[in-house]
C-alpha cells in the first residue's frame, strides 16, 4: 500500500491526538495521503503543521467530508457524534478515536495489533475482526490504547503458556482527556508549590501530588467510564479467548504515558526468560530486569510497549505468577492503532467490502 494516495481528514486537528496523528501519519504508509484539518470554529484558520507540512486548521462543514477516503475523528466525542454520519453519507471509512460511536450498532471496536504473536510480515498479518467489516459496518473505533497494550501482551502469554488469570492497574495520565485536563494539572502543581488552593474544575479533586482511584462528583473527567471502556475494548477484542481482565485505573499526577502494573498466573510453570521470548515480538521493546525500569518518561515519542517481567517469587524459579510492568506513549500508540485501523479498512476496500 505504500506509496498510494488517500484523501483523509482529520476531525479535532487542533487536540493533542489530531496534532500526534497528523505527526504520525507522515511517517506511516499513509504519508503519500492528502490530509484535510478540520476543526471547529474557534480554531479554524490556525497555522499548524502536518509531519514537514505546513497547513491550515479549516472549520468543519457538512461538505468538508465530500471526496474523502477516511476520516479519524480525534477531538470531543460531541463533534463525533455531530458529523460521522454526515461523513459516512459522504462514502468515507470513519476511524473514530472518541470513543463516541462505541454503542452505535454495528460499529467494530478494532485493535489490529492485539493479535499479533510474533513478528509478521504486514502482507501476512491478520486481524479476527476483519470478518465482521463489510458494507453495513458504518464505522469502526480504534481500540483504547490501554486496552491495547494489555491484549497484545495477553495474547503472546496465553499463546505459549495459557493464561489463568490477569489483574492490572493502570495509571491514567492527563493528555489522555485533552489540553484542559493538561493544563489544570499544571495549574494544580503550581499552586500547591506556592500554597495555594488548586483549581478542581476537571478532576473535582486534587490529583497533583496525587492519586486517586475516583475523582469528585463534579469531575469532567469520567474516570468510572474510562475504565469501563478500556474493559469493553479488551473483552471485545479478547472474544473470550483470554481470561477475564481485573482492572483498577489510578488518576495519575502525569502528564502524558500510560503505565500498567499487572499480575499474570500460568496454566503451568515457566521462568521469566520464557516469558519475555514469549512476549518479543513487533510493537513490544523488552526491558532486561538489570536496566532501569520502563517509565511514562521513557515510552515518551516511543512506537513501541515497554515491558519489563518479574517472577513473583524471590528465588526467579520456574513460577506460574509474574509481574509485569509495562509503559507506552498514550497519544502515539493511539495515533499508530488508529492508522493500523485504517490500513486494515483500505485493504478490504479493493474486494468491495468496505465502501
Amino acid at each position: 500500500m505504500a506509496g498510494r494516495e488517500f484523501r483523509i481528514g482529520i476531525v479535532g486537528a487542533s487536540s493533542l491526538a489530531g496534532k500526534e496523528l497528523s505527526d504520525t501519519l507522515a511517517e506511516s504508509s499513509l504519508a503519500a495521503s492528502d490530509i484535510t484539518l478540520l476543526d471547529d470554529e474557534d480554531t479554524a484558520g490556525l497555522l499548524t503543521t502536518a509531519g514537514d507540512e505546513v497547513s491550515f486548521i479549516q472549520k468543519i462543514e457538512p461538505e468538508s467530508f465530500a471526496g474523502l477516503d477516511f476520516v479519524f475523528f480525534t477531538g470531543d466525542p460531541e463533534t463525533t457524534k455531530k458529523y460521522w454520519k454526515t461523513a459516512r453519507l459522504a462514502g468515507a471509512s470513519l476511524i473514530d478515536m472518541t470513543g463516541a460511536l462505541d454503542a452505535e450498532p454495528a460499529v467494530v471496536v478494532l485493535g489490529p495489533w492485539a493479535t499479533l504473536s510474533a513478528p509478521t510480515p504486514e502482507s501476512e498479518q491478520v486481524n479476527p475482526n476483519s470478518q465482521q467489516l463489510d458494507l453495513t459496518t458504518p464505522a469502526v473505533v480504534a481500540a483504547h490504547p490501554a486496552a491495547l497494550m494489555l491484549l497484545l501482551i495477553a495474547n503472546r502469554l496465553h499463546a505459549a503458556y495459557s493464561l489463568r488469570s490477569i489483574a492490572a492497574t493502570v495509571f491514567e495520565p492527563a493528555s489522555e482527556h485533552g489540553r484542559a485536563v493538561m493544563d489544570e494539572l499544571h495549574q494544580q502543581t503550581v499552586s500547591l508549590l506556592s500554597f495555594q488552593n488548586p483549581l478542581r474544575q476537571q478532576f473535582d479533586a486534587q490529583v497533583a501530588f496525587n492519586l486517586l482511584p475516583a475523582l469528585g462528583d463534579a469531575a469532567k473527567v469520567n474516570l468510572a467510564a474510562t475504565q469501563q471502556r478500556i474493559a469493553a475494548h479488551y473483552a471485545a477484542l479478547s472474544a473470550a479467548t483470554l481470561p477475564a481482565l481485573a482492572l483498577q485505573l489510578v488518576q495519575a499526577p502525569v502528564f502524558h504515558g500510560y503505565v500498567a502494573s499487572v499480575l499474570v498466573e500460568l496454566q503451568s510453570p515457566a521462568t521469566a526468560s520464557q516469558l519475555e521470548e514469549a512476549a518479543y515480538g513487533e510493537h513490544v521493546d523488552l526491558v532486561r530486569p538489570q536496566s532501569d525500569p520502563p517509565s511514562n518518561l521513557s515510552a515518551t515519542g516511543q512506537p513501541d510497549i515497554l515491558l519489563q517481567i518479574h517472577a513473583a517469587s524471590a528465588d526467579n524459579a520456574p513460577s506460574t505468577r509474574f509481574w509485569l510492568w509495562l509503559a507506552a506513549d498514550n497519544l502515539k500508540l493511539a495515533a499508530l492503532n488508529a492508522i493500523a485501523c485504517a490500513n486494515e479498512l483500505s485493504r478490504l476496500r479493493p474486494q468491495g467490502k468496505v465502501q
